[in-house]
C-alpha cells in the first residue's frame, strides 16, 4: 500500500499540470461592452468578475478603464453578480488599497486607484440594497479615509496610462459611502478631516477636477439629515487658518495648499447651490463664501 501511494505521488509529479482556463481576449470584453454589458450566454458573471478584477491593475487603459471597470460597475448595479462574489470582490479591493501604498511614479497606483473606484460602485449598490453588513461597511469607511490621506501618487491623467486619478476615485468612494444610513457622526467628521488633510498635504495643485470631486463628497456628508451642522464652521475655518501665512511664509507647498483649498471651496459653493434650497444649505454656502471673500 505504501509503495503504491509512493508511485502515485511520483507519477503526479512527472505529469504536466492540468490546463487552466485561458484568460479571455480583449475582443471578448469588447463584445460585452458593445452588447450593452449583457452577460454572455453560457458564462458566469461571478467568474468573469474575478477575471475582470485582475485587469484593474493593467497599464492598458482600455482593458483597465473602458472594459474592466465599466463592465464591473454595470454588473454590480444591475445585480448580475451574486452577493458572495460581491463580498469577495469588496474584500479583495479593500486589500488592494494597501498594495504598494507609498510608491509613486510607477504602475502600482493603478490597482489602488481603480479598486477605490470599483468600491464606489459597491458602496452605491450597498445603498440600493444592503449586503456588506455593518462591520465591513465601517471598516471600509476607515480604510477609504486612510487611503485618501496616505496615497502619494497623485497623478490625474497620463498620456500613456490615461486616467490614474486616485484622489478623484477615492472622493467618489467617500461620496457613495456617505449615502448610507450606517454612517456615524464620528465617520462624517472623519471624512471631512481626511479631505482637509489630503488638500493640505498634496504636493501639487490638482488640475484634473479632483477638488470638484472632493467637494461632491463634502456635500454628500453635510447634506445628510443627521449631520451635526455645528461642525461645519470649524472645519471651513480650519481650512482658512492653514493658509493664513501663505503670503508671508511663501513656499511651493503652501501655495499648492492654498490653491487646492481655493478651488475646492469654489466648487463647494457651486455644489451647495445646486442642492435643494434649505436653511442648512444656505448657511453652509454663506460660511464658504465668507471664507472665499477673505482670501
Amino acid at each position: 500500500m505504501i509503495a503504491r501511494s509512493a508511485a502515485v505521488i511520483i507519477l503526479s509529479l512527472l505529469l504536466p499540470p492540468s490546463p487552466t482556463s485561458a484568460p479571455h481576449t480583449r475582443e471578448f470584453w469588447q463584445e460585452i461592452a458593445k452588447n450593452r454589458y449583457e452577460v454572455p450566454d453560457h458564462e458566469s458573471a461571478d467568474a468573469l468578475a474575478h477575471e475582470l478584477s485582475a485587469l484593474l491593475a493593467s497599464p492598458d487603459p482600455e482593458l483597465r478603464d473602458d472594459l474592466a471597470y465599466s463592465i464591473l460597475a454595470r454588473w454590480i448595479y444591475r445585480d448580475k453578480i451574486t452577493v458572495p462574489t460581491m463580498l469577495s470582490l469588496t474584500d479583495e479591493w479593500r486589500a488592494n488599497l494597501k498594495s504598494g501604498l507609498g510608491e509613486e511614479g510607477n504602475d502600482s497606483v493603478l490597482k489602488r486607484s481603480f479598486s477605490a473606484l470599483c468600491l464606489s460602485s459597491m458602496a452605491r449598490r450597498e445603498v440600493k440594497s444592503a449586503f456588506m453588513g455593518a462591520e465591513r461597511y465601517h471598516q471600509l469607511v476607515a480604510e477609504a479615509t486612510a487611503y485618501l490621506q496616505a496615497e502619494r501618487d497623485l497623478r490625474g491623467y497620463d498620456p500613456t496610462l490615461h486616467w490614474i486619478h486616485s484622489t478623484a476615485h477615492t472622493a467618489d468612494l467617500l461620496a457613495a459611502l456617505a449615502q448610507s444610513p450606517l454612517l456615524t457622526k464620528e465617520e462624517e467628521a472623519e471624512i471631512l478631516r481626511a479631505i482637509d488633510a489630503r488638500l493640505a498635504t498634496a504636493t501639487q495643485v490638482y488640475t484634473q477636477g479632483e477638488q470638484d470631486r472632493l467637494a461632491v463628497a463634502v456635500v454628500a456628508v453635510v447634506g445628510r439629515k443627521d449631520f451635526a451642522a455645528a461642525t461645519f464652521d470649524p472645519w471651513v475655518t480650519h481650512l482658512a487658518d492653514e493658509d493664513r501665512d501663505v503670503w508671508t511664509a511663501t513656499t511651493p507647498e503652501a501655495l499648492a495648499r492654498y490653491q487646492n483649498h481655493s478651488y475646492m471651496l469654489q466648487a463647494l459653493t457651486v455644489h451647495l447651490d445646486l442642492e435643494p434650497e434649505s436653511p442648512s444649505m444656505a448657511g453652509y454656502r454663506k460660511e464658504v463664501l465668507k471664507v472665499l471673500a477673505d482670501r
